[in-house]
């Protein structure tokens, strides 16, 4: 008789069985019945199966697995109660070997002798002892956590980051180790936190839980949890809303809350607006991070997936993941927020679903040295409603531009949803923040609901002109394939360059000395992406406050007749340097935005309603550049602007317009950000032009219509195609010169030469 497919069947089914998650919604129901009785007898489950629709043996072996879990916890406190004692002796024989080093005996001045507990040998023992309470610690941590256990760092670890001064006040300076400019010059490797224990599920299945009931909640609540605030919002209102923290504290407060520091400052925000997509279609962006990223460039600088905690069913409802990600508002002088938490979809009913996210401390990786999270996201999401077709119908045609009504009638076309997006944060800023963005970020419009609202708005215009056959393009003979092809050739582009500016501890920025008044930030990365020029990549940015609003300098300098304004001539040394320095390819947009040579736009791809919203091709009209374009897309909406541009050869041009595939076409992308200074009373930077989709149409101008704005601008060189070259001062002062020469140029322009500086 042949057993041989009988074994491997059972192996089989119990693979299946052992690898079941229950849903959210089970699983808080087992938490709950588990508080009022851990041991529940045969009728209990029963009943508990019927309610769950579970097997009883899986009811018995939850409760079970859930009693050891409890069990572990309780030796995994007191293992970390034993691991802060050993900390505190540790701390106490190394304040006592910094004491020995500096006694003296009271009577003759020399060293004390005859003192028992100053005696060395009595410290190697102690020594030893501790090396043994360590190691018993990490035995039982190692069998609890199921992994090996590092042991502490040391208690002050050598420091890998060399601090540099680069002083570029002499051209021919000695050549400079590339790690002393490089991304990832901390010397830590980034490294995602592990995945999630079967221990931890169920405790961050009930935290998700909770967070999408807080959420509906907050998303539903009246004025007496979200107040007015001024600033205009994207759905074109006359004020924002904020989070009443006190109100907050009161209705939604935690058994045994935890006491908030004075440092800590809360961000609450509440906005809602329309968007061009269905709101299964969202769904399935805000739980996969690779559309998440981009979808959100200037919001979302990295994000990864550490561990699927519940598959969706029948789709990404009930889904739960655990994500890393980290936020920036495209700048390297404001620091990035890092957060680690858990994303719930569910869907409530057709056509409404709803996206909670909550913050997890991963205490399990404290014992690694990592600090203590900057930033924490409290309950917060969105609420997704589909709409019904005829969005025409909200605005009276008649007051429509012509060139508006070809929009207006995609989106009849197009799926739409109705969005209400809550944002809540805790941030405890450990350093000052940059004079220029302090305004900003202190009000909480640089990471509140309205940027993220705004940005949602445009990526879904962008999307819908991508996948739409009929939106007009002035590329003649161009197929539809040639158009998506240079609109993702366009999004990488944008997003390569918004990637570039985060200040991350893995990504970190060097200013250069001298007497300038512009402060200069260089870092350097040896690029192998295949979408990059192969070879060491010097990035150069500077951040500026001019007296001008938002929509004027975004007009300016995404409009190709103005770029001839910024025309002052180099000095002849810097002029050497850069023809001598900067390869070929990269020479067109120093001499474009540099040497007073006008551009021609030779086509354009519009994306959004806002006329400002499209990708250009430019030509510049020099002799000797004649076989280069340049590719530029410039982007506004509510919450700033974008202009972003790299150089691109003819043949390149060629082969995407053809709607071949353009991924492996190098870009080294510069640009401009354009963002509101968020003073009082300045309209915070609100778009109305882009105040929701189609927003154009109704009039105003991007950026707000008074008020002052922070521009940084940032180049990205080519210094060397070999990746083991090192970085030259001649070439950290060419670079110096001509970001600093620019921004002289850009105020002189904009007829604010005196400032540049927050007033």
């Amino acid at each position: 008789m042949d057993f041989g497919d009988e074994p491997e069947g059972s192996d089989s089914q119990r693979r299946r069985k052992r690898y079941h998650r229950h849903t959210p919604r089970q699983i808080q129901q087992l938490e709950a019945m588990f508080k009022e009785c851990p041991h529940p007898d045969e009728n209990q489950r029963a009943q508990l199966s019927r309610e769950l629709g579970l097997e009883p043996r899986q009811i018995k072996f939850w409760f079970q697995n859930r009693r050891t879990q409890m069990k572990a916890q309780h030796e995994r406190a007191d293992n970390c109660f034993l691991r802060a004692e050993n900390d505190k002796i540790r701390c106490e024989n190394i304040a006592i070997r910094e004491a020995l080093k500096n006694v003296i005996c009271p009577t003759c001045g020399g060293p004390p002798v005859g003192e028992d507990y100053f005696d060395e040998q009595k410290l190697r023992m102690e020594n030893a002892r501790l090396k043994e309470e360590l190691d018993r610690v990490s035995n039982l941590t190692s069998k609890y956590l199921g992994r090996p256990f590092t042991q502490l760092p040391p208690a002050t670890p050598p420091m890998t980051v060399s601090s540099l001064d680069l002083s570029v006040g002499g051209m021919g300076g000695p050549s400079l180790d590339l790690d002393l400019l490089s991304g990832g010059s901390s010397g830590i490797p980034f490294q995602l936190p592990a995945p999630v224990s079967d221990m931890e599920r169920p405790m961050m299945a009930e935290m998700a839980t909770r967070a999408m009931d807080e959420l509906i909640r907050l998303a539903q609540a009246g004025d007496h949890i979200w107040s007015k605030s001024p600033g205009g919002g994207v759905s074109g209102g006359d004020a924002r809303e904020t989070l009443n923290v006190d109100t907050y504290d009161s209705i939604f407060s935690k058994p045994g809350g935890s006491y908030r520091a004075p440092s800590i400052n809360v961000e609450g925000s509440r906005e809602s607006g329309l968007v061009l997509m269905s709101a299964v279609a969202l769904a399935d962006v805000f739980m996969d991070t690779n559309k998440w990223m981009e979808f959100f460039p200037s919001i979302v600088s990295k994000s990864h997936t550490i561990d699927v905690l519940v598959n969706g069913m029948g789709g990404r409802s009930e889904s739960l993941i655990l994500m890393y990600e980290e936020l920036h508002i495209m700048t390297p002088a404001v620091p990035t927020r890092e957060v680690n938490f858990v994303r719930y979809c569910r869907q409530i009913e057709q056509g409404l679903w709803a996206i909670a996210d909550v913050s997890v401390d991963l205490q399990r990786d404290a014992h690694f040295g990592a600090p203590p999270p900057r930033s924490r996201r409290l309950p917060s999401g969105c609420l997704i409603a589909d709409m019904a077709n005829g969005y025409s119908k909200v605005y009276a045609m008649d007051n429509v531009p012509h060139a508006m009504v070809f929009w207006f009638r995609l989106a009849d076309d197009v799926a739409h949803a109705r969005v209400t997006w809550v944002e809540h944060m805790e941030v405890e800023e450990k350093s000052p923040i940059n004079v220029l963005y302090r305004d900003l970020v202190l009000s909480g419009a640089a990471f509140g609901a309205h940027r993220w609202l705004a940005a949602l708005q445009r990526a879904c215009e962008r999307y819908a002109s991508l996948v739409a056959l009929g939106v007009p393009h002035h590329i003649a003979g161009v197929t539809p394939e040639g158009k998506r092809s240079m609109m993702k050739l366009s999004q990488r582009m944008v997003n390569s360059f918004c990637s570039s500016l985060g200040a991350s501890q893995m990504h970190q920025w060097t200013t250069l000395s001298g007497s300038n008044e512009v402060s200069v930030r260089v870092t350097m990365h040896r690029s192998t992406d295949p979408g990059q020029p192969n070879g060491v990549v010097l990035s150069a940015a500077t951040s500026i406050w001019l007296p001008v609003p938002c929509d004027h300098v975004f007009a300016f300098v995404r409009d190709e007749n103005t770029r001839s304004q910024v025309s002052h001539p180099l000095s002849p040394p810097l002029m050497s340097l850069t023809h001598s320095l900067c390869p070929p390819l990269l020479l067109l947009q120093w001499d474009v935005l540099s040497h007073g040579n006008q551009v021609q736009e030779v086509s354009r791809i519009p994306n959004g309603s806002n006329p400002g919203n499209c990708i250009s091709l430019l030509r510049g009209l020099n002799a000797s550049q004649n076989s280069m374009l340049i590719l530029q897309e410039s982007c506004t909406d509510a919450s700033g602007s974008l202009v972003v541009y790299s150089p691109i050869d003819i043949p390149a041009a060629n082969v995407v317009m053809s709607g071949e595939d353009p991924s492996s076409i190098p870009l080294l992308p510069s640009g401009f950000t354009i963002l509101p200074d968020g003073r009082p009373g300045s309209a915070a930077g609100a778009s109305t032009s882009s105040a929701g989709p189609l927003a154009a149409a109704r009039g105003g101008g991007g950026g707000g219509a008074g008020g002052g704005s922070v521009v940084t601008v940032a180049f990205q060189i080519l210094v060397s195609s070999l990746p083991s070259s090192k970085l030259n001062a001649e070439s950290v002062a060419t670079v110096n010169g001509l970001i600093t020469t620019t921004v002289e140029q850009i105020k002189a322009a904009l007829n604010c030469s005196a400032h540049g500086h927050h007033p």
